[in-house]
């Protein structure tokens, strides 16, 4: 069957899936709007958490980082499964036993204030549009290719897909549609990855085929044959690291803290029926996601050597056996036409030249063959979606895996919506400017909220800061400084009050946002401003989250220790929470 009809096919099974679902588990309360009722078995609340969290950025564009970045890519690896051992260790269990719905709601009650709770909102808000930028983003990359439609089309129909199974189903739909968008984006990443691996090295299991012999290589192991191929085209090694141990471990750090502090995953544990499933989720979660991060580095791997090898077989210098444009293969053409993969013959020799320009030695050596600079740009973020179809596997694994990276996109956007829709309905309007709305119109409220939601999510993924990674990481960094030390201090420390808190929060945030606005240019486009000698420490921006936390934690801990302690009740209230029963 031809591909795009096959890809119709599987996608539109999948969207019909999903649609159902929301219709079967329609939100009739508030509570089951906003917290599914808190029902949730543990092992469906893992999938659904694993499905949440796992979105566009660890399904489309971590390969993509890992095969471009090689050693430098571990840093997502371990910034984004770290932190949910920070997650089931020190806030899963407690916020679940507090039982209120949303984590503004926390910081509203914890420090007995609706100014940190407006404020606990604005971080959200913040967070969680930087986050869905990145996830629309996705959306639109997958229909663009699969579909045949423009980025444009591709984010209407997400929109709209995502409009009824978020605002007709709520969190109680969201929760069992991403159980099954689990199911689909885990087997859409893994199956191909053992086709390939199976193709590359003949062992069938991408975790040790990245530890394996290539096939037909005279004994070379795939890694060492990925150091020769990207040396020789003036990269760093893939096995060696380029960032500074600095900024390695301030990356790290603001992807784990902020994993543990955003609040599309922190909601989840709200859902399940008993503090202890909480605790269990976590580990259901953790284990659901390891199956696609401890794959995630044979993709990236394997692409690389896939995808430079295609363009390049021959030598460095031998023009001769580079790849003739006007052969290139289908793949290559069908990517051209979403503009994510561009060819320039700046030598008009007709043949693809594919090498690290920025490399003087490396360049000044190609020049002197009579090549005249890279001419070819390929996105990150397609090298997952690309794979399959470099490699020439069947069709059905493509459409599969267009389904997949639909799939994760979307589970992530409608979790973000879902308390985007939440901290405006429930934690501003029934919290603080209309406490005696009733429970139906708050329903409503929470409907249209997450609509209009819906609709700034497509404008930002038509219009996104930067590739799916990038701003995903971004996100990360703001929660990092905002809502994780708050949380934390809010349930471990009984001292830190409301003025703490506040100031804490406000100064993480706008330090973070600052930094961010200043060195990636999301709203300008500083020519040179974004390079390592200027950053502060030699941290980047994608670890300066880190930083912010630590302001965080200073200001609100200073602030508090020279203004009034918390009240008698708000003390009962933590020590009540750390209680196991």
């Amino acid at each position: 069957m031809e591909l795009q009809t096959l890809t119709y096919i599987v996608v539109g099974a999948s969207f019909l899936l999903y649609i159902g679902i929301a219709f079967w588990t329609k939100a009739s309360s508030t509570g089951e709007f906003y917290v599914a009722g808190k029902g949730v078995h543990p092992v469906a609340n893992g999938m659904a958490t694993a499905a949440d969290w796992m979105s566009a950025a660890s399904f489309i564009s971590m390969a993509g980082l890992i095969a471009f970045l090689g050693y430098d890519g571990s840093v997502y690896l371990m910034g984004w499964t770290g932190g949910y051992v920070l997650l089931a260790l020190l806030l899963a269990p407690y916020l679940r036993k507090f039982g209120k719905f949303t984590v503004p709601e926390f910081i509203g009650d914890r420090y007995y204030s609706d100014a940190a709770r407006v404020v606990a909102v604005i971080c959200l808000i913040v967070i969680s549009f930087t986050y869905v930028a990145g996830q629309m983003r996705g959306v639109g990359i997958v229909f663009s290719r699969f579909l045949a439609v423009d980025i444009t089309t591709g984010l209407f129909v997400g929109m709209a897909i995502v409009f009824f199974y978020a605002v007709l189903g709520g969190m109680k739909g969201i929760t069992y549609t991403q159980v099954a968008q689990y199911c689909v984006l885990i087997f859409a990443y893994t199956v191909p990855a053992i086709f390939i691996s199976l193709q590359v090295t003949g062992n069938p299991v991408p975790q040790i085929a990245f530890g394996s012999e290539v096939l037909m290589s005279d004994g070379v192991a795939l890694l060492a044959k990925l150091d020769q191929i990207v040396t020789d085209l003036g990269f760093a090694a893939y096995t060696s690291g380029t960032k500074t141990t600095i900024d390695v471990f301030f990356i790290t750090l603001a992807l784990m803290v902020g994993t543990a502090g955003l609040p599309h995953v922190l909601v989840r544990f709200f859902t399940v029926p008993k503090v202890r499933d909480a605790r269990m989720s976590a580990g259901w979660a953790l284990l659901f996601i390891a199956i696609l991060y401890t794959t995630a580095p044979a993709v990236g791997a394997l692409a690389r050597l896939n995808l430079t090898e295609t363009i390049q077989p021959g030598p460095v210098f031998d023009a001769d056996a580079n790849l003739v444009y006007e052969e290139r293969p289908d793949w290559f053409r069908t990517w051209e036409d979403t503009g994510l993969l561009s060819f320039e013959d700046k030598n008009g020799d007709g043949r693809i030249q594919y090498y690290n320009d920025a490399n003087p030695e490396f360049a000044a050596a190609a020049n002197a063959a009579g090549w005249r600079g890279n001419e070819l740009t390929v996105d990150r973020d397609i090298i997952v979606l690309a794979n399959p179809e470099i490699a020439a596997l069947p069709n059905w694994v493509i459409a599969l895996v267009a389904a997949g990276g639909i799939a994760a996109a979307l589970s992530t956007a409608a979790g973000l919506l879902m308390v985007i829709s939440a901290a405006i309905s429930h934690d501003l309007l029934k919290g603080v400017f209309m406490p005696s709305i009733s429970e139906r119109d708050e329903l409503t409220a929470g409907r249209v909220s997450a609509a209009v939601a819906i609709v700034l999510a497509g404008y930002l993924g038509y219009n996104p800061p930067g590739f799916v990674a990038e701003v995903v990481a971004l996100a990360f960094g703001l929660a990092a400084a905002s809502l994780f030390p708050a949380i934390l201090m809010g349930i471990l420390s009984i001292r830190v009050n409301k003025e703490g808190a506040i100031a804490g929060m406000l100064s993480g945030l706008l330090f973070t946002v600052g930094y961010i606005i200043y060195f990636k240019g999301v709203f300008i486009d500083p020519i040179g401003v974004n390079t390592a000698e200027n950053w502060l420490f030699g941290i980047s921006p994608e670890g300066i989250g880190g930083v912010g936390m630590v302001i965080n934690f200073a200001v609100a801990i200073g602030v508090s220790a020279v203004t009034a302690e918390p009240p008698e009740s708000v003390k009962t209230l933590v020590r009540a929470i750390r209680v196991p029963r």
